[in-house]
């Protein structure tokens, strides 16, 4: 089994693994590698090969493998929260991501009126997040591919000069969980590192101990 953008681990890790793989890639760095483009018309990762079985797209990911290795669950048991898992797993990624897409080409240009409303809306976003969380510790029910997605995709909002701030303090707390769960807490490390090796800013969140 491989996927292009990084390894398949053991089930313990497969989560944290997965929200280490953006939705879309940067501007500046669009996949080269064969496989992916061979696979994915849109030549983004990830990219999932396991024997004859060649996916993209990681909602399809989140699904064949919780088919794979059904425990521990990653969707909720529960079919009220499963729902809503899978519906803020597509929120993240439909609703709340095209926001930061679009700011990653306005970096230069802050002040534009698309790059404000970007900003308004991601904003606008989290709070929504926030109203969740003031109830409970994850977004739907128990951890989840919802927590795992937004993550990831927050991440990017937090480069792309989206941040969560402490006007939501809920979602700060719900984000250092996220970081703090031992799957999470190497993958983080190692998107760290990166950053700093391709000489990009790495946000403040992301400087966990022994990261350096």
């Amino acid at each position: 089994m491989r996927k292009i953008g990084g390894r398949i681990l053991p089930r313990y890790r497969r989560h944290s693994q997965q929200t280490a793989r953006p939705r879309r890639p940067d501007r500046d760095s669009v996949p080269k590698h064969p496989e992916v483009l061979r696979v994915n018309p849109k030549g983004q990762v990830p990219v999932l090969v396991h024997g004859s079985l060649e996916i993209f797209d990681s909602t399809q990911i989140f699904e064949y493998l919780e088919d794979l290795q059904p425990t521990p669950a990653l969707w909720p048991r529960d079919i009220v929260d499963r729902a809503r898992a899978r519906r803020f797993e597509h929120q993240s990624d439909e609703v709340y991501f095209p926001h930061i897409i679009r700011l990653m080409g306005l970096q230069k240009n802050l002040g534009d009126a698309l790059a404000v409303s970007s900003i308004e809306a991601a904003t606008a976003y989290y709070g929504e997040m926030e109203k969740l969380l003031t109830t409970r510790p994850w977004l739907a029910g128990d951890y989840s591919f919802a927590d795992i997605s937004f993550y990831m995709a927050s991440l990017f909002g937090e480069r792309q000069s989206a941040p969560v701030t402490a006007a939501t303090p809920k979602l700060l707390e719900w984000r250092d969980r996220m970081t703090r769960r031992a799957t999470v807490r190497p993958v983080v490390s190692a998107m760290a590192n990166w950053l700093r090796t391709a000489a990009r800013p790495v946000p403040a969140f992301m400087n966990l101990p022994g990261s350096m």
